[in-house]
């Protein structure tokens, strides 16, 4: 991992005093520069003496008032925030102690400890951060400071896997503790078959699919070979002895008489190394990372296995490889969700069109959404609870916002986890900022727009919020350069929450046809839907990783929804693909569609109409030029280019009556585009298990047309070819795995024989045969 070797930057501690109030002891391994009675009242928060333990976050080098000015400069590294004016954001995790002793003036001692570091995932350091802090009860010095730095900055992370955007994305979504296994242990480099290093713009020869379909028959015969998808090589005379008769006979009784057999281990790396050293030359053959089989595997490749040595104990830390930099901390979405979910949360105040998108039945959830992605001033106010549990909320918000961090950003840098009237003009001036309080003067003095009151769930919008953030005329359909017609039907992308047509059709019925949002909301409209989905799922004990995903796909879902309504209103968009339909034009080329699909025009209109205003809210915030900028680099830089994958994944997963030309089509762009790895890593992105992982590819195998099944075999080939792509054929059904197998022996039999027609000699007719003398039919032997 691609990462500074000084983990911690500062240690630092703080201590109450009777008579001084908060005070900032020690500075290690130098003053930082920045105010010192704003760092000490930020580690000791109000009312800190009635808990025994509390957390606390915040940031520095985050706005100009809590910049660090250290005489010796830190290692230069660059900024990686939005703001290129400030130097690198350092995250704060502060552990605050009250021990009772009644020798003590008031009968007890306050004492804190911070960590400064540039890792967005701090909650790993926890466990030495409390170490170091009774180290320091029991013997207040500095020593314990330098320790404590010592130990954490001596922490080895240089051979932590970094993974990329869509490999996170992946990992995020599966509980499956063996994905990426090959980048954690030691490589050996092994020739690969020609299927999975074909030229990424030419689709495999035939020849090339001849060798794939051998590699691909042998999961008739391997289900026993492994107990593992990753392997290593085995000896060549495990793969020669077997014939292909043996291996097909094999298959047969085995899927007869075991159901729950494995039907995709010999499509690992390991049957490619086999295949490859069937009479081919390896010298010309690109080389594949494989497992050394030697080597330790980690328990759980979603972390990176480590430890910390502090004052000769061994803490072992497990360090998260999935995180984003919008995601800060241990969050919990769950947790945010049911503080303020109906009915214990009851909304006040007035209502306003970047908030309230349903109307009065706008759901917490979706309110709180609304106002973070419109840069509008957010307060939790958690009076009498822990300041570790308000940061808390603090940065969930921040996840939810931008889509767990893998859509927006822009989040954390106007979030103060806990913010105190010490600095209070300062933090109240951030445009949009996002801030944890434990103190209730502010909901009566604070210059806020909406309040979120953590102990009794209920959200208030300030009466003032038309005042401080004025509605913008919406522009008009029809205005010069907008768009007026579309040609075509676009069906199938239902929103989150919504499954199939009719309740699509249901839900936009909130608005007649000329598009206008009925004020009074609907109960059964698309966001509540999406809610109820996500609290049901909840109620069900669904896990933390599932409510992540859904609001990822949410956030992903409106951000394509902004280009679409930027078409229509503006003209022209330029945070997403155009808008358009499959076609064939009048000389017989065809032409992918892309942009958000609908139902219909009509319920286009609707949902356009229904998310005008926050779209507008969003399109005037720092934020939405942030996404643009990125979506621009993704455009340019993304491993599969030309066109918009996400529109024809979710052709094939929701269109029902798709065009034959189309399907093809479709197929045949996914073939000659998704070649190496990076392409077949960024489509398996899009094709999350929960949602049936790669069904909507493989349902090509039971289509009419031969060359659509071809197309599809020819993919799942390719997938084939790396561990990851094993891991997602091993969750399709026995049926379509089968299938596949199926499909992949018969043209390798074809194929077979069509060689042996054209290679081998004519063969003269069996009757005019006449046997040698040393045949068992002339020596009396036959039958």
């Amino acid at each position: 991992m691609a990462t500074s070797s000084e983990h911690c930057a500062f240690v630092l501690l703080a201590e109450f005093d009777i008579d001084r109030g908060a005070q900032l002891t020690y500075q290690f391994p130098q003053p930082l520069g920045t105010d010192e009675g704003l760092l000490a009242n930020l580690m000791l928060p109000d009312g800190a003496e009635r808990q025994l333990e509390d957390w606390t976050i915040f940031f520095l080098n985050q706005t100009p008032f809590n910049q660090i000015a250290p005489v010796l400069a830190l290692e230069d590294t660059p900024s990686t925030g939005p703001d290129e004016s400030t130097g690198e954001l350092l995250y704060v995790l502060n552990l605050v102690r009250t021990k009772h002793d009644s020798s003590k003036r008031r009968g007890a001692e306050v004492k804190a400890m911070a960590i400064c570091t540039r890792h967005s995932f701090m909650q790993i350091f926890k466990p030495v951060l409390l170490m170091a802090l009774d180290d320091y009860f029991a013997n207040p010095s500095q020593e314990c400071l330098t320790r404590l730095f010592d130990a954490i900055n001596a922490m080895d992370i240089s051979h932590a896997p970094s993974l990329t955007r869509d490999e996170k994305l992946i990992m995020r979504i599966t509980e499956r503790k063996d994905l990426f296994m090959e980048k954690f242990t030691p490589i050996q480099n092994i020739p690969l078959s020609n299927a999975s290093t074909t030229s990424v713009n030419k689709r495999p020869s035939q020849g090339n699919a001849h060798v794939s379909q051998k590699d691909t028959v042998m999961m008739l015969s391997g289900a026993s070979e492994s107990s593992s998808s990753v392997e290593g090589p085995k000896p060549r005379s495990q793969h020669t002895s077997r014939s292909r008769a043996d291996s097909l006979k094999s298959h047969q009784s085995e899927s007869e008489g075991q159901r729950g057999r494995r039907s995709i281990d010999s499509a690992s790396t390991s049957s490619h190394i086999r295949a490859g050293r069937d009479g081919r030359d390896d010298t010309s053959i690109p080389a594949v990372p494989v497992l050394d089989a030697s080597s330790r595997m980690p328990k759980d490749t979603h972390f990176y296995q480590t430890s910390i040595v502090y004052s000769g104990h061994t803490l072992p830390i497990k360090m998260p490889l999935s995180t984003f930099p919008e995601e800060v901390g241990d969050y919990s979405l769950i947790t945010l969700i049911t503080t303020f979910t109906p009915p214990n949360t009851v909304i006040s105040g007035p209502s306003h069109p970047h908030l309230h998108t349903n109307g009065p039945l706008t759901n917490p959830i979706i309110l709180l959404f609304n106002a973070l992605i419109t840069g509008k001033r957010i307060i939790f106010l958690g009076y009498q609870r822990p300041a570790g549990q308000v940061a808390s909320v603090v940065l969930a918000a921040c996840a939810l916002g931008s889509g767990c961090g893998a859509i927006l950003r822009g989040f954390i840098a106007r979030a103060f986890p806990y913010a105190t009237l010490t600095n209070r003009e300062e933090w109240e001036n951030v445009p949009g900022y996002i801030a944890g309080v434990t103190n209730p003067i502010f909901e009566q003095a604070g210059a806020w727009d909406v309040l979120c009151d953590i102990g009794n769930g209920r959200i208030v919008v300030h009466r003032d919020i038309h005042i401080s953030c004025p509605v913008q005329p919406l522009p008009v359909v029809g205005a010069p350069g907008s768009i007026l017609v579309r040609t075509g039907t676009l069906r199938g992308e239902a929103p989150p929450g919504i499954v199939g047509e009719e309740e699509a059709g249901r839900s936009s019925s909130q608005i007649n046809v000329h598009g206008k949002v009925d004020a009074g909301g609907r109960a059964d409209s698309m966001d509540n839907i999406f809610m109820e989905d996500i609290v049901s799922a909840i109620s069900y004990h669904f896990g933390e990783s599932l409510v992540r995903a859904r609001f990822t796909e949410y956030v992903l879902r409106f951000v394509r929804l902004v280009a679409r309504y930027e078409e229509d209103y503006l003209g022209s968009t330029k945070s997403g693909f155009p808008t358009s339909s499959f076609m064939i034009s009048v000389d017989g080329h065809a032409h992918l569609g892309s942009g958000l699909i609908f139902t219909d025009e009509m319920s286009a209109a609707k949902e356009l109409a229904i998310n005008a205003n926050r779209i507008e809210g969003w399109r005037r915030t720092k934020m939405y030029e942030y996404y643009c900028q990125d979506f621009q680099n993704a455009v340019a830089t993304k491993a599969i280019q030309g066109f918009d994958l996400t529109h024809q994944l979710v052709r094939l997963k929701t269109v029902k009556n798709l065009h034959d030309a189309e399907v093809e089509l479709i197929m045949r762009t996914l073939v000659e585009n998704v070649q190496t790895y990076d392409q077949v890593v960024e489509l398996l992105a899009l094709l999350p298990q929960y949602l049936g992982g790669l069904l909507p590819i493989t349902f090509g195998l039971f289509h009419q047309q031969e060359s659509i099944r071809n197309y599809t075999v020819d993919l799942l080939t390719v997938l084939r070819s790396f561990p990851i792509g094993v891991h997602f054929l091993q969750g399709l059904n026995h049926f379509h795995r089968y299938s596949f197998v199926r499909q992949a022996h018969s043209r390798e039999a074809k194929l077979f024989r069509d060689q042996n027609a054209l290679l081998s000699p004519p063969i003269s007719n069996m009757t005019s045969w006449t046997p040698s003398n040393r045949s068992e039919s002339s020596l009396g032997n036959g039958s």
